[in-house]
């Protein structure tokens, strides 16, 4: 049983939730400051991180597989209990913590993005017609009825 395997690139699993979760906190900042669209670049690298991500926690899923484990956070944790490793269970508490910060981060991003929403869906609505009359203005700058204006010819 190679007892490594499961550990050997959680070192990086930590770099690349640390760069998600800078990637997150960038995103927040560019919603608080309302510069949506920047926010299509950190889309996409937040997209190639996880990606990254996805495919480390993989590894580390077949490993403990291989190792006789279960291929899951809790396979972890009691590889880790079996091998007495510190330094890996300190670095295995850490990849735990960002991760969650990262969640966190995630939550916090997704109201940012629902309040965005409301805004942009109030102000949307502002400018649409009322379904039954009401004044708005037209494109040559008069109050128009919001009905159409039908005129029968008859001959």
């Amino acid at each position: 049983m190679q007892q490594s395997a499961p550990i050997s690139r959680l070192g990086e699993e930590r770099q690349a939730i640390t760069l998600l979760l800078e990637l997150l906190k960038q995103e927040q900042q560019q919603l608080i400051a309302a510069q949506i669209d920047q926010l299509g670049e950190t889309t996409a690298q937040k997209a190639l991180q996880i990606a990254q991500m996805t495919r480390l926690a993989g590894a580390r899923h077949q490993a403990l597989a291989a190792a006789g484990f279960a291929a899951s956070e809790a396979g972890m944790a009691a590889w880790i209990g079996a091998a007495s490793d510190a330094a890996g269970a300190a670095l295995w508490q850490e990849v735990l913590r960002l991760t969650r910060a990262a969640k966190e981060c995630n939550r916090l991003n997704g109201m940012l993005i629902n309040k965005h929403m409301v805004y942009t869906r109030s102000a949307l609505n502002f400018l649409r017609p009322p379904a039954l009359g009401g004044n708005i203005y037209g494109a040559n700058g008069y109050a128009t009825t919001g009905r159409a204006n039908r005129r029968f010819v008859l001959g």
